[in-house]
């Protein structure tokens, strides 16, 4: 993206919500017949332009928790505020804050990756000039802006992940929750998204980002949080962690200690 777009991506207030733009309090998830809770009691707060890294083995909670934070799913217990709005009580005026980047790719085979774009920004309310703008921005953004009339099912799969990326970011969000978003993709589809992601910090996006490439929450995240049984084992940033743990070189290897070695399923 073109550094004269920059101040157009949004007009963030940083005094809101005493300059958190995510506030998680005492979330808890359990599904129907299990016994024990997905999310159990799950508190967090990012500052505005934070990426927190929210870690932890299959199972663990992290898709329950994401999809929680951006309104998928109802929880049983607890608050999120998005910027100051609850997103339960006031729905409509926090959905207009946030993107999503799901697992799964969320994007229509069928139809290019314009009219995926078109489709999504008509349901967020946008229209005329200004959606066809941000869909030239957003694929732009992604390096897609060449393959914008080819359909998603002639994409290869870091395409695929960059159209999901450019999705999620059409409502100039400026909280965006991202579920693995570079799982199973070339190594300059993955560099590209980690450089926006980076990008996007610095314009003041807020994130929450799961991953299971822990050289990557390394580098990328502001700090992290390790989660296991739905619940926090450890928080805060990855130096500090990996100090307080003697044995352990880095991120990889304090997960492994504290999550075991043991096969996830």
């Amino acid at each position: 993206m073109n550094n004269h777009n920059l101040s157009e991506i949004r007009d963030i207030d940083h005094n809101n919500s005493n300059g958190f733009s995510i506030v998680v309090r005492n979330l808890s998830k359990t599904y129907n017949g299990v016994f024990s809770p997905a999310v159990d009691h799950l508190n967090l707060s990012v500052k505005s332009g934070e990426i927190i890294g929210l870690l932890g083995p299959n199972g663990a909670g992290k898709t329950t928790a994401i999809s929680m934070m951006s309104s998928v799913m109802r929880p049983d217990n607890g608050s999120i505020c998005l910027c100051g709005i609850d997103i339960y009580k006031n729905p409509c005026q926090a959905r207009r804050l946030f993107g999503l980047v799901p697992q799964d790719i969320a994007l229509y085979e069928n139809l290019t990756g314009r009219e995926n774009l078109t489709y999504f920004g008509r349901l967020q309310g946008l229209k005329g000039k200004k959606l066809r703008e941000r869909i030239d921005r957003s694929l732009e953004m992604v390096g897609l802006e060449n393959k914008a009339d080819h359909r998603i099912m002639t994409y290869s799969g870091g395409m695929k992940r960059r159209a999901n990326l450019a999705a999620g970011v059409l409502n100039h969000p400026r909280v965006l929750f991202l579920d693995e978003p570079t799982v199973g993709i070339d190594a300059q589809s993955r560099n590209m998204i980690l450089e926006k992601l980076l990008w996007l910090k610095n314009q003041g996006v807020s994130m929450i980002y799961t991953t299971h490439y822990m050289e990557e929450a390394q580098s990328l995240c502001s700090s992290v949080i390790i989660i296991d049984s739905g619940k926090i084992i450890v928080a805060g940033k990855s130096e500090d962690l990996i100090g307080e743990h003697p044995g352990c070189r880095n991120l990889g290897d304090l997960f492994l200690k504290l999550t075991g070695k043991q096969l996830r399923d």
